[in-house]
């Protein structure tokens, strides 16, 4: 396997596992916010638009017309990053809106992922307005997407357990061994 065709299953394998745990947790509690942990499915899935598109979309291709057409990334640039409230972002877009605008941004991350060279894994990030917080080149910012989308899991499985609905892995029991 290429590094491409790597990054690209990883990519893949990672929005699985979003939706995996966003389409096991009832709508009607994406916006509690348990005190605990100060964050609540809503805001997870909108970081989730902005920072994919942000770490695997624009460092790497630039801004692109059909996602502007489609997502007001502005106005999640203001309700989803770490300068935003969890709690004031609350119900702002719906979750039908939320889980549209998910789609449309993990299918153009893949898109462009997969129309990378190798090559072009090596070079450096295209300039913004905000230094990418961790990568240098196109590599180390794709590899960030998988890291931080998969951190992000973790937090949405914390906040499935505390909303009282546990993510179930379905793991086998395993015999004794002993």
């Amino acid at each position: 396997m290429t590094e491409i065709e790597i990054f690209s299953k990883q990519t893949k394998d990672t929005y699985l596992w979003i939706h995996k745990l966003v389409d096991s947790i009832p709508e009607e509690k994406w916006n509690e916010t348990p005190e605990i942990l100060e964050s609540n499915v809503s805001w997870q899935v909108g970081h989730l638009v902005i920072s994919i598109y942000y770490h695997s979309i624009l460092v790497i291709k630039g801004h692109q017309e059909d996602i502007l057409k489609q997502i007001p990334i502005k106005k999640y640039s203001e309700l989803y990053t770490f300068y935003s409230s969890p709690k004031d972002s609350a119900g702002k877009l719906t979750t039908t809106e939320l889980k549209n605008h998910l789609e449309i941004i993990e299918k153009k991350s893949l898109e462009i992922i997969n129309s990378l060279t190798p090559e072009e894994l090596k070079n450096e990030l295209i300039p913004g307005k905000v230094e990418h917080p961790v990568a240098k080149t196109k590599f180390e910012a794709i590899d960030w997407n998988i890291k931080h989308t998969m951190w992000h899991c973790g937090q949405i499985a914390s906040l499935k357990r505390t909303i009282g609905n546990p993510y179930k892995f379905e793991l086998k029991k395993a015999k004794n061994i002993i």
